[in-house]
Parts: structure tokens; sequence; C-alpha cells
């Protein structure tokens, strides 16, 4: 006789609900007994092969391996259709980084039932706290933007991927001082968490996937992200293009603040992207880009104002990495820029930079000789560029009550973009 199977339930389509999304830890293991019951009358089940042999799927349903995304998408919209109840397994939290928002996209009506994520199980491994901490995915995208994030932020867990893991990060990292703890295997008989620096993540072999934590100084980390607004990487709260009076400088050689309004917004600077400083000065320029969650790398060839630069990142705790050196050979070897600001240096530097192909150039100029060869560089190395000159006049006090405008130097400032 043939085998009893038992019969798939029927709900008419006005009466379907929604297809079930179940987290597992990282052992595998439902996060909820409660989970049994959906999964017992399931007629169909979508997982990764480990997932799918981790639970007790029914022996009638139907199972899709994940793979490719879109088979597994048609499949469910099938069920939803149908009226046959679905469940999709994932690991850990599934809205975190995870397949719920290809669900939601895909249109399909979801209850969502998480278990501790992977990044909440590594925080608690190490015994940190992680309110906050930035979160970053290097997986399917371009690891440049997690290890940007890192450089930028003092507390930082990147969900990894196959050639995007602590091997890669590591070496982006190699030159701003933090210490990485990568957890592999958790939840597993072959949990492992180690304590490396960014040079010894790169001779290492890791486990494919894990979670890397990137940790700046301790004391810092201790504090990390606890601002008022609760959020580590959004727009500072007291604001941008900030006092000159804000910043220790020498002689005036700081950007104006009028100037710097402009030219942040120029350089579009956020988390995941790295800015130079090139002639950096007092640092201003950077600091602000710094604040607003960028990635910063500060070229200064005066060691008096290299430690002013110091000095202002930690008054603005902001964490801006310092090359004392002269441009253009001091920025021979630094990774990669989306974005620079030239506030020093003649032609030689600009066509430095130029060589290293950023999509934003950003320069000042006060003498009005140097901007028609820059202008003449960025087109031909392929920008588009525009140009203002800025004039500010600032309000001053004069005797017997009265107020006057004092103005300050114009300044050129071009913007290339790369075409």
């Amino acid at each position: 006789m043939p085998p009893t199977t038992r019969a798939k339930p029927v709900i008419p389509t006005t009466q379907v609900g929604p297809v079930t999304v179940v987290g597992l830890d990282a052992a595998g293991a439902p996060p909820h007994p409660a989970l049994a019951p959906v999964l017992a009358a399931a007629g169909l089940v979508v997982g990764a092969a480990r997932h799918l042999a981790a639970v007790p799927v029914p022996a009638d349903a139907d199972t899709a391996t994940l793979g490719p995304l879109a088979p597994a998408l048609r499949r469910l919209a099938e069920a939803v259709d149908a009226g046959v109840p679905a469940v999709v397994l994932a690991s850990g939290d599934p809205g975190l980084f995870g397949i719920v928002r290809r669900l939601r996209a895909a249109g399909l009506p979801l209850r969502v039932v998480p278990a501790v994520s992977s990044v909440a199980a590594a925080f608690a491994r190490a015994g940190l706290p992680w309110d906050g901490a930035a979160v970053v995915t290097a997986h399917g995208r371009d690891p440049r933007t997690a290890v940007n994030a890192c450089r930028a932020l003092p507390l930082v867990a990147v969900l990894t991927a196959p050639g995007a893991g602590a091997t890669e990060l590591g070496a982006g990292l190699i030159g701003w001082s933090r210490r990485l703890l990568v957890a592999e295997h958790l939840g597993t008989a072959a949990e492992r968490i180690r304590a490396v620096t960014p040079e010894q993540a790169t001779a290492e072999t890791w486990a494919d996937p894990h979670v890397l934590l990137s940790l700046a100084d301790p004391d810092r980390v201790a504090s990390a992200g606890m601002r008022s607004d609760n959020q580590p990487a959004a727009a500072p709260a007291g604001g941008w293009a900030l006092p000159e009076s804000r910043y220790a400088h020498r002689d005036s050689m700081i950007t104006k603040s009028e100037v710097r309004a402009l030219v942040v917004a120029r350089l579009r600077p956020r988390l995941g992207r790295l800015v130079w400083d090139v002639g950096a000065g007092s640092g201003s320029v950077g600091i602000e880009c710094a604040l607003l969650g960028a990635a910063v790398l500060a070229v200064e060839q005066d060691p008096t104002s290299a430690a002013a630069i110091r000095d202002n990142a930690a008054t603005h705790a902001v964490d801006v990495r310092i090359v004392v050196g002269r441009a253009p050979a001091a920025l021979d070897g630094l990774p990669e820029p989306d974005a620079v600001f030239v506030g020093g240096g003649g032609v030689d530097v600009l066509t430095a930079v130029l060589a290293r192909r950023p999509a934003r150039i950003v320069l000042t100029l006060a003498a009005l000789d140097r901007v028609a060869p820059a202008v003449g560089l960025l087109r031909a190395a392929g920008y588009a560029v525009e140009g203002s000159q800025l004039s500010a006049a600032r309000l001053a006090d004069l005797p017997g009550g009265s107020i006057r405008l004092a103005a300050t130097n114009p300044v050129v400032v071009l913007t290339g973009e790369r075409q």
C-alpha cells in the first residue's frame, strides 16, 4: 500500500496568513518552542541546507533549499496564493541584514520570529555593551564601506562574507589603532573568539561566515556612541561649520567657517566613505567630515599643526588618522579616498591626488593665478568642475554700540566631480 500522507491544508486566499520567518540561533536551534506547531503545519519550508537539517521539517512538506533567491520567492508566492502555510528558516535575527528585506520587497505578508543575532551573540561573548555600536555588512557589497566605518567609529560590528572577512578588513585597518575580535562558529562546539591586531588578522585563515568586532581604544569603547540622540553615526548634535574658536590653530591657519560649510557639503562625507584632508592645518575640515560619519586621513607636513589636529580631534571626540609628511610624497601608499580636500600645496599635489581618481576633489585657493591651472588639470583628468568665490563679512562691534561689517579674505572653492 502507498504510504499515508497528510493532506496539505488549503485555506481560501481571502484568509491566507503570512509567511512565517523563523530565526535560528548560531547552533541551528529554533528560538522558541512555540514554533514547533508552526513547523508542524507547514506545507512549504524554505531555508539553507544546514537550517533544513536542523529542524523537524514535516515529512510531507515541500522544501526549497536556498541558493539563488528568485526560485524560492516564486515558490513562496505560489504557496501564499494557494493558501499553503509557509515557513522560511534564516540565521539569527532575519530582520538584521537578513532575508526579511527581500521578502518584503517581493510583497509577501510576513510574521517574523527572530533568534539572537550573531552580532548580539558576539558582543555577549566578548562581554561588551553594544548599544552605541554601528552594525554594517560586507556581504554582497563593496567591503570598503565596512572598512571605512571601522576607520571612522570606535565600535563597529561587521557581518562578513567570503573574500570580505577579517583578513581583508584587517588589511584595510593597518595604520589605524584598532583591536579586532573575530567570532567564529558561534553557538557550536567549535566556537572560537580571538582578539587580534589588524596585522595579525591578515595572516590568519578564518571560518566563514564570522562576525568581526572593531574596537578603538578600550576607554573610548566604554562610552562609544553615547550620544543624547542615540545615533552613533548621525549628524552631530552640535552642528558643523563651527566657529574657528572651537579649534586650536596657529596664525589663523584655519578654513573659515563660512568656507568650511561649503567645502564639507561638497565633500559629501558620510559613514562608509574615506576623506583625505591634505594640507590639513588645524584639521577643521577633516574633523567636521568625521563628525558626519566619514573616515578621515589628515596629511600635514608641520609637526606642530599635526599635534593641534590630534588635540582638536580629541576635543571633538572623533578619530582622525594623521600622517605627518609633505605631500605629494606623503600620499604614497595611503588607502584610496572617496573624496579629497586640498587645502594646501601646489600643482604637484593636485596632480598626485588626481592620479588616485577619487570621486570628488575640493580645493580652496586664495591666489587667483592658481585657479585657471587647477581648473585645467581637473578637466584634463576627466572631472566636471564647478567653482565659487566666497567673500563673507562678519558683524563687528564699534565704539558707542554701533555695528560694522568686517570682511574676511575672499576664497575660491573649486569642486571636481569624476565623470
